[in-house]
């Protein structure tokens, strides 16, 4: 099985005129006839790296796998704003079409954080989407997301959209943060090895990373409006 550094790494400059927006991602492609495309969409607090142990069985049963680094996070840049989840489903339209030249519609994977993109990938891409597979999210604008979004199980809903102070406190202190969550919500935190540890919380400590993963909470109530606009204009 191919490693994370053995997988194909890119990046691409979405809009030339704006070095503020670059995505990075990683590709594995089957070695023989391709069934088609899958993107995967990652959490918080994590990257494209969370997928590096399916790619490869992915790829080797014939379809091409595409892991991105949303806006702000892994290795990609992180932008004061366009945080919203039709923003990063945006930039990930505009990396597979624009830039990677993929016509056909893709099947569309999120966890976390990446299910409220590819949410919002689905509703406003629906010809672009062959599929939809997403879970392990409160979505913002239903009644789950209003119903568990004080409670203490998502305790960080709520301090991750304070402004700044989040920051503050976690300075310096990024790898105890992660951890956290880590031990707290994996089904099986032993998965979770020292390497990987220091993995995520080198990329989590860089200047502006955490501001960036921040502020994806922060524009929950923006997202919260557009999936209630969708839902009324829309329907399921």
């Amino acid at each position: 099985m191919a490693s994370y550094s053995q997988l194909i790494h890119r990046q691409e400059w979405l809009q030339q005129s704006d070095s503020d927006i670059r995505i990075h991602y990683v590709e594995a492609r089957p070695s023989g006839a391709q069934k088609g495309i899958i993107l995967l969409i990652h959490g918080f607090p994590e990257s494209s790296y969370q997928f590096r142990h399916v790619m490869g069985p992915l790829s080797a049963a014939g379809y091409r796998v595409i892991a991105p680094d949303y806006r702000g996070a892994g290795y990609s840049s992180r932008p004061p704003t366009g945080y919203s989840k039709k923003d990063l489903a945006t930039d990930l339209q505009t990396l597979l079409t624009a830039h990677m030249g993929i016509e056909e519609p893709v099947h569309v994977v999120g966890h976390d954080i990446g299910a409220m993109v590819a949410h919002a990938y689905a509703h406003l891409f629906p010809n672009a989407v062959a599929s939809l597979v997403w879970g392990e999210c409160p979505l913002p604008g239903t009644t789950a997301y209003d119903e568990q979004k004080h409670t203490p199980a998502v305790w960080h809903f709520d301090f991750q959209t304070v402004p700044d102070l989040p920051e503050l406190l976690v300075a310096g202190r990024e790898k105890q943060y992660l951890k956290h969550f880590y031990d707290r919500e994996a089904q099986n935190p032993a998965a979770f090895t020292e390497a990987d540890l220091e993995f995520y919380a080198t990329l989590y400590a860089a200047p502006g990373a955490m501001r960036a993963a921040f502020n994806v909470y922060r524009a929950f109530e923006e997202d919260k409006a557009d999936n209630r606009r969708w839902l009324e204009e829309k329907g399921k």
